[in-house]
């Protein structure tokens, strides 16, 4: 899974030694040879060495890659579909052997970086079923080809400066494959992410995130400290609502204190709601579907990973590798199909609504744009788009 929004351009440009406006020109297509001679001068200028610049030389575009790039359907299933196919019971099986096995390693990580094992076992389970499918791209070419290629290079262009830079410390080598989108381990790190956070968890000399538990657990934390994860704080909660609730109200960026929620009638659906940080109310399927509180720590499952349906995912595996039961999923309002979502998409676009690509995924902007028109026809505005909603606009 790719985490483009978390590389910054500024902060690049600081890791690998070069200015943000280099990361920000980013140039890209045309002559490949005259491209890879531009990057060569680049990472000499950020400090790559010999090795890591005698093995871009042996770097070549793979077209795979850029199909992979420019199919990534899965989010438009709904979070029901993905959440059941993706929480599954291997999953939660094997999580919960890891927990015990790598106890200890876990209770490291938690000291030392406050993020608690539930959290970095979920994406651990999610990214690779706990190291089993890692990928077979071939990183080196993965990054080359995103770097090269016009659509991100701006993301990808110091991810592959990176590389070299792991290529240098003899920490990765050119053979080393992965998942399409460049990221290498059993958490699917990106290279600018290992060169920070990658931490030596078996005291064996050098990060593994290939085959190292201990490497992966600790790494992990690391990097989950750095989105922002707060220590001793809930991240998600399954909650029961009341049916006279102001749904206007349910959006992820507006963030309540719990006693308004509690005045509003949301209750715990097995545990009581903390005292504890305010949080938002978060509908994926609507109000008559699945039901979460959100905290805080929500935002780095989504800092992570953009998707909706994939952070509230990792977000609820979490939760259940942490004790608590299957969600209750409701009687959702049947939903949009990809050509009916594209058709919504299209006509809150020419409202004025900012909706993003026209890609038949309900993502954060379509659902606000779908909530205020909810509001201005008079209908719940749970954000959960249905036919009524698109035969009415």
């Amino acid at each position: 899974m790719t985490r483009p929004q978390i590389i910054v351009a500024a902060i690049a440009g600081l890791l690998l030694g070069a200015t943000p406006a280099i990361a920000q020109k980013a140039p890209c297509g045309g002559d490949f040879g005259a491209w890879i001679d531009g990057v060569r001068a680049e990472a000499r200028q950020a400090g790559v060495g010999a090795r890591g610049l005698s093995e871009l030389a042996g770097a070549s575009l793979d077209q795979n890659v850029i199909r992979r790039d420019r199919a990534q359907g899965v989010f438009n299933q709904t979070f029901v579909t993905f959440s059941s196919r993706m929480v599954n019971g291997y999953r939660l099986k094997i999580g919960a052997a890891n927990l015990k096995k790598y106890a200890d390693t876990f209770r490291r990580a938690e000291s030392q970086f406050g993020v608690p094992g539930p959290a970095i076992a979920a994406f651990w389970g999610l990214e690779t079923d706990y190291g089993a499918v890692q990928g077979d791209f071939d990183t080196l070419d993965a990054l080359t080809t995103l770097a090269h290629d016009c659509r991100r290079p701006e993301l990808f262009r110091p991810q592959l400066i990176a590389l070299l830079k792991l290529f240098d410390q003899g920490v990765v080598d050119s053979s080393t494959r992965g998942a399409w989108a460049g990221e290498i381990g059993q958490t699917q790190i990106l290279p600018l992410d290992y060169l920070r956070d990658g931490i030596d968890g078996d005291g064996d000399g050098r990060v593994d995130l290939k085959k190292s538990a201990a490497d992966v657990i600790m790494t992990t934390a690391h990097f989950l400290s750095d989105l922002g994860w707060r220590p001793g704080e809930p991240w998600l909660q399954e909650v029961r609502l009341t049916q006279d609730l102001p749904w206007h109200q349910a959006a992820r960026m507006n963030r309540l204190p719990i006693a308004q929620w509690r005045q509003w009638g949301v209750e715990g659906a097995s545990s009581p709601l903390p005292e504890g940080p305010d949080a938002s109310l978060v509908l994926p399927m609507g109000r008559d579907g699945p039901a979460f509180l959100a905290y805080p720590n929500y935002d780095v499952f989504l800092k992570w990973n953009n998707s909706f349906v994939y952070s509230l995912t990792a977000s609820y595996f979490a939760t259940r590798l942490g004790g608590a039961p299957r969600y209750d999923e409701g009687h959702p309002a049947p939903g949009l199909d990809t050509a009916q979502m594209k058709a919504l998409q299209t006509k809150l676009a020419s409202k004025g609504y900012d909706v993003g690509d026209v890609d038949g995924i309900l993502g954060t902007l379509t659902r606000e744009a779908v909530r205020k028109e909810q509001l201005r026809l008079g209908m719940p505005a749970d954000a959960w788009p249905t036919q009524e909603l698109l035969a009415r606009l």
